[in-house]
């Protein structure tokens, strides 16, 4: 316990030797398997997941997992349990990566300072990917260029994306998070799958969503949307790593309404790596609102308390 109180506040050297240290004597506060993201090895099995039990998923999140395992090869896999002890971890995995710089007059507040070129509002390098052009964009007149959306046929943008993602996640750790939008287990709630190279996304999926070991039990071998995500800032052969890791010259949003997925990378700004934001719940939404009969929205419920102790409530609604 002593340990685990300290582990918030140690420096990068004295985290390995805390790792050495909890091997030897099998104190192992997390999961059967020691969290070692400093390891770097070329992944063909699923040998290197240093967290959770690859074992006990669901075998349709199993088969996606090691698919773009395969394809990433990334250093070592790490599927969210969404404890407490867990997002305390990947916190100061942040503070010392230099992505974060903790707010000394804030409790549990960070300071995140994203690379100038990676921003939001990317619509140019958005596409929703169909069979037929007019199921996703209007057909403008002739000579005049559409402003509502781009569109792409899925072999060819699939093709294109298998180039980005191979072994973009070298050095990296693949993290596998369950999330519901929505109370989990609710009848009106959606679940997905999103694999990532990216703490930061981690942490904020944590905060935006449902997320956890519980999604996991409650999906089975149940639907999900599967949502693959990397920064497309690979670390192979000795590459140093930087605070903000992105790959803006690359970055690239896509949906897939046909299989249900979601595909970003180059990205690690807001909605383009939070998958269950804008691409799930307004894209890949309205896709499953019109095919099950209901409207896709992006709400907010906001409740703030000022200093007498007054709360009040505040909700926004955009329709889509």
């Amino acid at each position: 316990k002593q340990w685990y109180q300290r582990r918030v506040a140690i420096t990068a050297g004295e985290y390995k030797s805390y790792l050495r240290l909890i091997n030897m004597a099998h104190l192992i506060l997390w999961s059967r398997k020691l969290y070692r993201p400093h390891l770097n090895l070329p992944i063909r099995s699923l040998n290197n997941v240093v967290y959770g039990d690859y074992g006990s998923l669901p075998t349709n999140v199993k088969s996606f997992v090691q698919e773009k395992a395969d394809l990433c090869k990334p250093a070592a896999v790490h599927i969210c349990d969404g404890s407490t002890a867990e997002a305390e971890h990947l916190a100061n995995v942040l503070i010392q990566k230099g992505t974060w710089k903790s707010l000394e007059n804030y409790e549990n507040c960070y300071l995140a300072r994203t690379d100038p070129r990676d921003v939001a509002r990317v619509e140019s390098k958005t596409f929703i990917c169909t069979n037929n052009k007019r199921d996703t964009i209007p057909t403008p007149a002739e000579g005049v260029k559409g402003q509502l959306g781009n569109w792409q046929h899925p072999e060819a943008m699939m093709q294109h994306l298998d180039g980005l993602f191979s072994g973009c996640m070298e050095g990296r750790t693949m993290y596998v998070m369950p999330f519901s939008m929505g109370p989990i287990g609710s009848p009106f709630s959606k679940i997905g799958i999103q694999l990532t190279d990216s703490p930061y996304t981690v942490s904020s999926t944590r905060v935006m969503t449902r997320m956890g070991s519980k999604v996991l039990q409650t999906l089975g071998d149940g639907h999900f949307t599967r949502c693959t995500h990397s920064v497309g800032y690979p670390l192979a052969q000795g590459k140093a790593d930087v605070p903000w890791p992105c790959n803006p010259d690359n970055t690239i949003i896509t949906h897939f309404p046909a299989s249900n997925q979601i595909i970003s990378f180059g990205s690690g700004y807001g909605g383009n790596s939070l998958l269950g934001k804008k691409c799930f719940a307004l894209r890949l939404g309205s896709i499953l609102a019109k095919q099950e009969g209901w409207l896709a929205e992006h709400m907010l419920i906001l409740g703030i308390t000022n200093p007498e102790g007054k709360k009040k409530k505040v909700p926004t609604a955009t329709l889509r």
